[in-house]
């Protein structure tokens, strides 16, 4: 249940209370978005991040908790003009799993398909 109300009047103390057990609650249905000036938020966080991840962050978020190929991982790279080998992919890769590790994010790999970009469920440490 996503909704709640309270009467008036309440007091500030109350409704600081009530407003913070909707943001806890609302979490699990929060998608993680990237903005225009290059930074990727989730929940009450933010990180900065460089032109190319933050083009890749775009693939994986929007099919956040679903399957973004390698090809179209690599396609984004050739667009940003960046270097598109299967190594590269794999180490910005690996730079965006350190960036996002604060947020509560992880990246996982589906081995030979791509990769998939999901809360952080599992215990601290766990990719």
């Amino acid at each position: 249940m996503r909704e709640d109300w309270v009467r008036a009047p309440i007091s500030r103390e109350d409704l600081r209370a009530r407003v913070a057990a909707l943001r806890a609650r609302s979490f699990p249905y929060t998608r993680p978005r990237v903005d225009l000036n290059g930074s990727l938020k989730y929940r009450d966080r933010l990180i900065s991040v460089s032109p190319v991840e933050s083009a890749l962050l775009e693939i994986l978020t929007a099919g956040f908790r679903k399957l973004s190929t390698r090809n179209e991982l690599v396609e984004c790279l050739v667009e940003q003009r960046a270097c598109s080998s299967r190594n590269a992919l794999d180490l910005h890769i690996m730079r965006i799993r350190r960036r996002i590790r604060p947020l509560g994010l992880v990246i996982r790999t589906a081995w030979g398909r791509g990769y998939i970009l999901e809360p952080n469920d599992g215990p601290a440490g766990e990719d």
